[in-house]
């Protein structure tokens, strides 16, 4: 199966090459960033997104950093780079990875005594991120494959493959690696208003794969879960707290009906994803733009003056969730983040946000 590489460092362009996920599916392009600031309008705009992607993205964005900064000395340098290191941690406030990989680049910048060694490092930093995802997906999809059957229709939400990933992805890993595996999978994509991220990407790769893939509207979900014909439900993260699993917006109306038609609800997410420091109530929920619920195309779709709530994500409490599928294996109740993280040797203390 073909693996498709979603941002990687140019060291031609000095800068990022990344899939530009809001043309898909109409248009497969590849983008080009040489500045942090285009970087961080590219995540706003989610041209980048997906929580595996954007650590990768928030690595390169301080190695970028380090490539474009200057200053009349090391220290004045360096608080350059730290400063744009806080804009690109800053960019979305519910993701953890983002935080997480611009703070790993950015404490081995800091280790260094001058700039060609603190850039060196810095680069060589991002790049070990984006190596080491692509083989934390690798081994989420071995671990949750061994928990499908031969024969299964999967149930997912919003994109969790490739494109939120460096590659291969995590619930969409899973997918991947059971079809490898041999398994019959038929996959049950939510479309995931408003913008769309099941219709439009997790269908495109797929799709792409050959794999048997199927788009219903978000509010069909329950209906297809009481005719008996799903599964598992099988969804990535965005941040995973002691109490809580923080995920595209509408997880939690799904994990909700699985747990009512006894259909075992399944998270697919790295280690980097687990923000140990925090509970639910200490984390921002991302509010986006009204356009993207009052808009589409040249059409308007709620009258003028009528306000909207545009939630981007939403938390799942932990007694909805039957397993959590990580690069080190298949965590089940009681969820101890903490001691998992510390057997894991995996220090994480995610930024208040």
């Amino acid at each position: 199966m073909k693996e498709t590489l979603t941002l990687w460092w140019d060291e031609a362009l000095c800068g990022i090459r990344y899939i530009d996920q809001t043309l898909l599916p109409n248009e497969y392009a590849i983008a080009g960033c040489t500045s942090v600031d285009k970087l961080i309008a590219a995540i706003q705009r989610l041209e980048i997104r997906g929580a595996p992607a954007l650590g990768v993205a928030g690595g390169f964005g301080v190695a970028l950093a380090a490539r474009t900064c200057a200053g009349r000395s090391f220290e004045e340098f360096s608080r350059a780079v730290q400063h744009k290191a806080g804009s690109i941690r800053e960019s979305r406030p519910t993701a953890v990875n983002l935080s997480w990989g611009a703070d790993r680049v950015l404490a081995r910048f800091l280790a260094a005594t001058d700039a060609a060694s603190a850039r060196a490092a810095a680069l060589a930093e991002a790049q070990a991120i984006a190596a080491e995802d692509t083989r934390c997906c690798h081994a989420i999809g071995e671990y949750g494959a061994a928990l499908l059957p031969d024969r299964c229709t999967i149930l997912t939400h919003c994109n969790a493959g490739a494109l939120a990933c460096s590659s291969w992805g995590t619930a969409l890993g899973v997918i991947r690696s059971a079809v490898e595996a041999g398994k019959e999978v038929r996959v049950i994509a939510c479309e995931t208003r408003p913008l769309l991220q099941g219709a439009r990407l997790t269908a495109w790769e797929l799709a792409r794969d050959g794999i048997d893939v199927t788009v219903i509207t978000d509010s069909t979900a329950a209906h297809i879960m009481r005719t008996g014909s799903i599964d598992a439900v099988i969804v990535g993260a965005d941040r995973i707290t002691s109490d809580a699993v923080f995920n595209k917006i509408g997880t939690y109306m799904h994990a909700v009906c699985a747990r009512h038609h006894d259909i075992p609800f399944y998270v697919a997410a790295p280690l980097s994803t687990f923000d140990a420091a925090h509970t639910e109530r200490e984390v921002t929920i991302e509010e986006r733009g009204r356009d993207e619920i009052a808009v589409m195309g040249n059409r308007t779709l709620i009258p003028e003056g009528v306000p909207v709530k545009n939630y981007a994500f939403d938390a799942t409490p932990m007694e909805l969730v039957s397993a959590i599928i990580t690069e080190q294996g298949v965590i089940r109740p009681p969820f101890e983040i903490g001691a998992l993280l510390t057997r894991a040797g995996t220090s994480h203390t995610a930024k208040r946000t």
